[in-house]
């Protein structure tokens, strides 16, 4: 069987849950090179994995005989370093967000199709058993179509978070602070848990406990769609711990009570049902990823994977990551919260 000759851009934190899926995915791809603009990163990744290392990614798209690359780049780099590889015809995985405004991510999405390649989107959670469970409870009809929800997301990130990041907490490089880059996930799983345009969208955003970063790190807001369906949400990183994410759905037929790893369902009729994360003894391990990133990484990069080799459509595309994206970008727009 044919394998996918593959490469990933980016050897910072979050590259070691692709370098580490394509480890575990060996019968689809081979992991043949890595890019940093950091020799040392690049450097010890290709040492790690057993690939060539390149420190422009330029010249490894013109050297290396590659297939598809995984993004794992600061947010603003994201549509240009993917629109790079579209000319080389190259399929493309990337990490959230999409980039830090609209019109980039979708010129990006246009080039995609227009190159006849495929643009997969970051979006792990929506692969996590408490996710898939209630998704199908609604598109099957048990549950019916989501009529309300609220999610809330209270986690910490320090001072000291953004100080060892050259990129983290800026608006030009990240593109905001906690709704592009931690809520970003809670909020596009209640948004594909509503699948309906929106109709209206209202926030207000400040910064109440950072001293050296002008970034969001309180978010409140509120979003109406054209299936009359409301959504509330809250999200702010000045807590002392991650503590674990709460999405409430109220249903047609019943009501939800989840978050990334567990999901309760009690329907009208008074039944229940429950999903859970995958038992600690047959959960994947990344060897040094964070929690909060979850263990489904490795199922969206495998599908990603099929995907290229023609055994499957692509399940999270530019063009339906566009969907959320373009949600994100809109709260910041709306908010009026000063990018100075």
């Amino acid at each position: 069987m044919k394998r996918l000759r593959v490469a990933v851009i980016g050897c910072g934190r979050i590259s070691i849950m692709h370098l580490r899926s394509a480890k575990m995915l060996g019968e689809l791809c081979e992991l043949v090179a890595v890019c940093d603009n950091k020799p040392e990163r690049a450097d010890a990744a290709a040492l790690e994995y057993g690939a060539r290392a390149y420190y422009d990614y330029e010249k490894m798209l013109t050297d290396e005989r590659l297939d598809a690359v995984h993004i794992c780049l600061p947010h603003y780099l994201h549509s240009r370093v993917a629109s790079a590889a579209f000319k080389m015809g190259l399929h493309v995985l990337c990490e959230k967000p999409m980039d830090i405004d609209y019109e980039s991510a979708e010129a990006a999405v246009r080039l995609a199709e227009e190159c006849g390649v495929l643009y997969g989107i970051i979006s792990q959670c929506r692969y996590n058993n408490a996710a898939r469970a209630v998704k199908a409870a609604i598109e099957d009809g048990r549950l019916g179509a989501v009529i309300s929800a609220a999610s809330f997301l209270t986690w910490s990130r320090s001072d000291e978070y953004y100080s060892e990041s050259d990129w983290k907490g800026t608006w030009d490089k990240e593109g905001g602070g906690v709704v592009i880059d931690q809520a970003i996930h809670s909020i596009d799983l209640v948004n594909w848990m509503i699948n309906s345009e929106i109709e209206n969208v209202s926030c207000n955003m400040a910064n109440r406990g950072h001293s050296i970063v002008k970034v969001e790190d309180t978010a409140e807001g509120f979003i109406t769609y054209k299936s009359g369906a409301r959504y509330a949400f809250y999200c702010m990183n000045n807590y002392g711990v991650d503590l674990p994410i709460e999405i409430k759905l109220l249903c047609q037929n019943g009501r939800v009570s989840m978050g990334y790893d567990d999901a309760y369902i009690e329907y009208n009729d008074g039944t229940r049902e429950e999903a859970h994360k995958e038992p600690s003894a047959v959960e994947i391990s990344y060897g040094g990823g964070k929690d909060y990133w979850g263990i489904r990484h490795v199922k969206q990069i495998e599908q990603f994977y099929r995907a290229c080799l023609g055994e499957e459509p692509l399940e999270i595309s530019g063009r339906e990551a566009l969907k959320t994206h373009k949600l994100i970008t809109s709260l910041y727009d709306i908010s009026g919260f000063k990018k100075g």
